[in-house]
């Protein structure tokens, strides 16, 4: 695998993750996951391991998506795990992430809830 950038906060993974998704970079979308990290992804359905996410990313980013970056609310941090979100830009609910921090420092997806809906009342 190509040496990536490393996330050395946790805010830097949404930055990262734009820019590879944007290249059309699968593998280095999913080496911002840990090896059994799980992904709510498509809706409905949950995608877990890192193989299992860049083959995912695969098959979205083959129709050429383009990521605008989206400002971070701010992160939740407890020792070596914290709490990312940004609320998308066309407003529709919200996104999430837990990381933890790696032995190196550097920080890496866990669970990553992509998209939640308000709930239907």
């Amino acid at each position: 695998m190509p040496e990536y950038e490393k996330a050395m906060r946790p805010e830097d993974i949404t930055r990262l993750f734009v820019e590879r998704s944007n290249a059309g970079d699968a593998a280095g979308v999913a080496a911002l996951y840990e090896e059994e990290a799980v992904i709510a992804y498509p809706p409905g359905e949950l995608t877990t391991g890192r193989e299992a996410i860049r083959a995912l990313w695969a098959k979205v980013l083959a129709g050429n998506p383009r990521f605008e970056p989206e400002q971070p609310l701010p992160t939740l941090v407890s020792g070596d795990i914290a709490l990312t979100s940004t609320p998308p830009k066309d407003g529709s609910g919200a996104r999430a992430q837990v990381v933890r921090r790696q032995p190196d420092g550097s920080w890496l997806r866990l669970l990553d809830q992509p998209e939640f809906v308000p709930p239907v009342r």
